[in-house]
This record gives C-alpha cells, sequence and structure tokens, in this order.
C-alpha cells in the first residue's frame, strides 16, 4: 500500500514549516528593517574618526601597491584592531570621491548591492565646532546573496576639505538588517603624481544578528574590504580614461574633492604655435592610449556582467533541482514505507 499523496504533500509542507519556524528564521523576521521604526540600540561599535589614519607604508607594502594592487594592513582602536585596505588609483582624486559618492548608482558598480538610494542630504557650514563637516548623506542601501537580502540604512560624515574623510555609521533612527556598521575612507593626491593619481585608505566595521548565514558574515567582515577598494578603482580609471581620451585633463573635470584652475595660455605659445608640436603629439598619443584603455575595461565590464548573469541564473537552477530532488526523495520514501506497510499484512 503506497501513502497517498496528500499525505506526502501535507510531510513536505511539514517540513517546511518546521523549516521557517526555527528560532534562527524567527529572529529573520523579528528583526526586518523598517523606515519607520528606530534601531534596537544608538551604536555599539566605535564610529571612524576623520583624518589621516598614519599607516606607515615599508617598501613591501610600496611593491604591492605598485602592482596595481591592494595592502591590507590593521589599525588600532581602544578595544581591538580594524582591517583596513590601501589602494593606489590611476586617476586623480575628485574622479575617485564622484565615484565614491554616486550613491544612487551603486548598484551598477558595487559587488553584491541590489539597490541604493538616497533619502536626505544635510548641507552643513564647516567650523571648528562641527569638526569641519561639511554634509551628511543618508542612504538606504540592500545587498544580495542566495536566498537572502539585507536592507540597512546609512548615516555618511563628508569632511572632504578639511579631512580628506568621509566616515559612517547606521541610521540610529530606521531599523536596519545589521546589527551595526560603521566605516571609513581617507582619499588623497598620490605622492609621486598629485594631479593623475589616488591613494586611498578604507576601512569597515560590521557586526551581524545571529540569524545572518556565516557565509554573509565572513564576506562583510573579510572580502568586502578588498572588494570595495576594487570597484573604486576600476570605475575611476574608466570614467579617467574616457576624460583623457576626450581630450581633458585633471582640471578639466569638476567634482566633490576638485578645485578646477584657470589654465592661462602664454603669449609665446599664443604667436609660436609651432612650437608646441611635440607637446601637442604626445597629448594625441596620450589620448588615443586612454581610448583604447578605456574601451579595454569597458568591454571586460561587459564580460563581468555576462558572468554575473550567468551565476545568478546557475544559483537558481541549483535552487530548482535541489527543490526537486527533495521532493523526489521524499516520494520514493513513501514508496519504500508503503511497500513495507503491504509486506507486513
Amino acid at each position: 500500500m503506497m501513502f497517498p499523496m496528500n499525505h506526502l504533500l501535507s510531510v513536505y509542507i511539514l517540513a517546511i514549516a518546521i523549516f521557517f519556524g526555527s528560532n534562527r528564521w524567527q529572529s529573520r523576521f523579528a528583526y526586518a528593517s523598517n523606515f519607520n521604526k528606530p534601531h534596537s540600540h544608538t551604536g555599539k561599535v566605535e564610529p571612524f574618526q576623520p583624518g589621516d589614519p598614519k599607516v606607515k607604508l615599508d617598501g613591501k607594502a610600496l611593491r604591492i601597491l605598485k602592482d596595481g594592487k591592494p595592502y591590507q594592513t590593521q589599525v588600532q582602536t581602544k578595544d581591538s584592531g580594524r582591517g583596513l585596505v590601501v589602494q593606489d588609483v590611476d586617476a586623480p582624486t575628485n574622479i575617485v570621491w564622484d565615484r565614491i559618492l554616486d550613491y544612487d548608482n551603486y548598484a551598477n558598480m558595487v559587488p553584491k548591492t541590489v539597490d541604493s538610494k538616497n533619502y536626505n542630504i544635510i548641507p552643513h557650514k564647516p567650523s571648528k565646532s562641527n569638526n569641519f563637516l561639511e554634509k551628511e548623506i543618508f542612504t538606504r542601501m540592500k545587498v544580495g546573496f542566495p536566498m537572502l537580502k539585507l536592507e540597512f540604512f546609512v548615516r555618511h560624515f563628508l569632511y572632504i576639505q578639511h579631512h580628506k574623510s568621509l566616515t559612517w555609521t547606521l541610521d540610529y533612527t530606521k531599523e536596519s538588517d545589521f546589527d551595526d556598521s560603521c566605516g571609513y575612507w581617507y582619499i588623497i593626491p598620490h605622492p609621486d603624481d598629485p594631479e593623475g593619481k589616488t591613494r586611498l585608505y578604507y576601512s569597515v566595521q560590521v557586526s551581524m544578528f545571529d540569524w545572518v548565514p556565516k557565509f554573509v558574515v565572513d564576506f562583510m567582515s573579510s572580502k568586502a574590504l578588498t572588494d570595495a577598494t576594487a570597484w573604486v578603482k576600476k570605475y575611476s580609471e574608466i570614467e579617467w580614461a574616457k576624460v583623457v581620451a576626450s581630450g581633458g585633463g585633471p582640471q578639466s573635470v569638476e567634482g566633490e574633492g576638485s578645485k578646477p584652475a584657470v589654465q592661462k595660455e602664454s603669449i609665446f605659445s599664443r604667436f609660436f604655435p609651432f612650437v608646441n608640436k611635440k607637446k601637442r603629439e604626445e597629448e594625441e598619443r596620450a589620448a588615443a592610449e586612454a581610448a583604447a584603455k578605456a574601451q579595454a575595461l569597458e568591454e571586460q565590464e561587459k564580460t563581468e556582467s555576462r558572468k554575473r548573469l550567468l551565476v545568478v541564473r546557475a544559483g537558481w537552477r541549483r535552487y530548482v533541482l535541489v527543490s526537486v530532488v527533495l521532493v523526489l526523495a521524499m516520494y520514493n520514501a513513501s514508496l519504500l514505507l508503503g511497500g513495507v506497510h503491504e509486506k507486513s499484512q
């Protein structure tokens, strides 16, 4: 005698109910993000302070940076150490700042980010009393992992002109899916090429709720460090290559971190243009190289986008296949139990 199909479905539904009724998933829904509800606390982790992190870069660190790779180190806080990443970028600081502050476009640039939108911006008059704060930017973000999306609300503090920094914490007036989070950018002109390159420093600390899977915690606490500097480097260099290819230069692009200078044409070069022929040829060659680089970077981005899409599709196929296998396994189990029951009679 075989188990009726309605019995099989009952068992399957019961298994799902047990899984989603576990403490882990009850906690998940109990702590769901809420724009209209305050967070459960007003800060657990120590916020970053703007300014120079005072990280000494030895010969080994400089060689790593010269190769275009991120250098990882530690910075000390009152209670413990925090991971910090240093990265050199082949683009001026104003280009880099524009990428970092383009929060409404993060879903197209930042790994795992599926949505990002500013919901409030408060300008400030920098002064000694507010530590030269220029602006507060409030952003709603959502990151996506297989079968899980986390939403959180961030309050950014901008100190570009005086501290060359951006810091952030959670916006504790909103309930986030993160228990707590704070972070820090420090952006300076590269010491070897101040007009054309940037050296950036990045650190973040994240505290997650118990219901968040371990692989998400591992990503947010370790891999997110190098991923953050990697996407900034990539998209800043793409944008800068486009500027150079169009005949622009360090002073031709205005942004949050720029102070454009007026370029004056000398009388000599105006009446004797043939003197600058060699310079023009060099600029044209540099523009052609930049155009080729920009095209290569865009092709690379298209390839990576296609790969990400394939990974997402493959991930959902796995979930469907696993579900089918589970149903078939339970069906076979019902057949086996039915056969045993018939033999016993």
